[in-house]
């Protein structure tokens, strides 16, 4: 490994399981020290005892973390402060997918997909800034999708939490810009990628992994589905000052998708 993240701190939510505990490893293996958090303690945990185990101790710490929570999330920056002596990158990785088209998905499902997706960010940004500035240059970088750029007429919630991420990446960067707080903001737009929620929906729909795999795959010019470094390398590019001059700006990891 080369290093890229050296003395980089990164506070990565959802980082229990899939693309979050993949950014940890990443950032961690290119020499930044990582605090995973997320609702899933236990899964947090797992994640920081798996890069301690390859980078030695000290490198991940672990917190339980509702994201959607103020409270919790002045509890995370604390914790950041706490373990790692400070914050200059911050990925808002968390989120989740609501079921259902306009007419079938409940407005509960449509406030929680917000909350988890969108609103954590807000909360995340509001709270962590102050900690960053001081530890400047940073780097915030919001996990949005695909589908935040190209709609489907069967998640309305999902894509538009999404399409809610992506600009609202935009704002914060401007915002930090003028500011000139030497903190940058991205927006990061993945197709589907092999993580256990793909395990979830080929359950769903009473598939074989494999066949869904299959499946998804013909909807990508490529012709395959990503796998979470895919995602996490370009983290790792954003968390980097490699990126130093990139802000506002969102990176599709779609295999071709929005080019059609």
């Amino acid at each position: 490994m080369t290093k890229r993240c050296e003395g980089k701190l990164a506070l990565v939510t959802g980082a229990a399981q899939g693309l979050g505990r993949a950014h940890c490893i990443r950032l961690a293996q290119e020499g930044a020290r990582v605090l995973a958090t997320d609702i899933n303690g236990e899964g947090a945990a797992q994640t920081a005892d798996i890069v301690n185990a390859e980078m030695g101790d000290g490198t991940a710490f672990s917190i339980a973390h509702d994201v959607t929570d103020p409270a919790a999330w002045e509890a995370a920056v604390d914790a950041a402060r706490d373990q790692m002596g400070g914050l200059n990158v911050l990925v808002n990785n968390a989120g989740i997918g609501v079921p259902g088209n306009i007419e079938e998905c409940d407005f509960e499902g449509w406030k929680r997909c917000f909350a988890i997706n969108v609103d954590s960010i807000f909360h995340g940004c509001q709270k962590a800034l102050p900690l960053m500035r001081e530890h400047a240059p940073g780097s915030i970088i919001n996990i949005s999708s695909i589908a935040g750029l190209i709609a489907s007429d069967t998640m309305p919630a999902y894509n538009s939490s999404k399409a809610a991420v992506w600009m609202l990446s935009k704002s914060i960067a401007l915002h930090c810009a003028k500011k000139n707080m030497q903190i940058r903001c991205n927006s990061v737009h993945p197709t589907f990628v092999d993580t256990p929620i793909l395990d979830g929906t080929a359950r769903a729909h009473s598939l074989d992994k494999d066949v869904l795999m299959e499946k998804l795959a013909r909807q990508i010019p490529l012709k395959f589905v990503g796998e979470p470094n895919d995602i996490a390398n370009a983290v790792v590019y954003l968390a980097s000052d490699e990126s130093r001059f990139m802000t506002g700006a969102e990176i599709k990891l779609d295999g071709g998708i929005s080019a059609m």
